[in-house]
């Protein structure tokens, strides 16, 4: 008596969904002794809705991100050409060009280092605001257009 209860026990706990498997995953009962089905496991899901809240929260961060990295690029950009010399061939090349002029030119009166390190910023804030906004604004069309034709099937294997 105590040998079948083992082994319902053990039917149940063999049959039981593992932690690691997918939400919805059909859970089947296994006998003792029975060879378990061969190959990856495949569930199929489909993605009806996407919340716009989490859609705008990690837009902004991601936009965030890219705005810091186009920011140490600039200035990244800006430091090597300094150091390479070509602001001061460009200025000297201009210079020969405007000599019969008068007018004295200075090329980092345009490209100093404080002005194209701010215009990178202004360009960054605007990317901020405008990728959020698209990101967001796509998430309400996706949940308009999965509500007409059902939202994007995936299948998902178990390897």
């Amino acid at each position: 008596m105590s040998t079948a209860g083992q082994s319902s026990t053990k039917v149940r706990a063999e049959g039981s969904s593992t932690p690691g498997a997918p939400a919805g995953a059909p859970v089947t009962a296994v006998t003792p002794g029975a060879p378990r089905p061969l190959g990856p496991r495949r569930v199929k899901l489909s993605v009806s809705r996407v919340d716009p809240w989490s859609v705008m929260k990690m837009s902004f961060l991601l936009s965030v991100a890219v705005g810091i990295a186009g920011v140490v690029m600039i200035t990244v950009l800006w430091m090597i050409l300094s150091g390479m010399g070509v602001f001061a061939d460009i200025n000297r090349t201009v210079e020969d060009v405007l000599s019969g002029k008068g007018a004295p030119f200075d090329l980092m009166d345009y490209l100093g280092l404080g002005r194209v390190v701010s215009l990178s910023i202004v360009i960054g804030v605007i990317d901020v605001i405008l990728m959020t906004a698209i990101a967001t604004l796509g998430a309400f069309l996706y949940n308009v257009c999965s509500s007409l034709v059902g939202g994007l099937q995936l299948t998902l294997t178990d390897d």
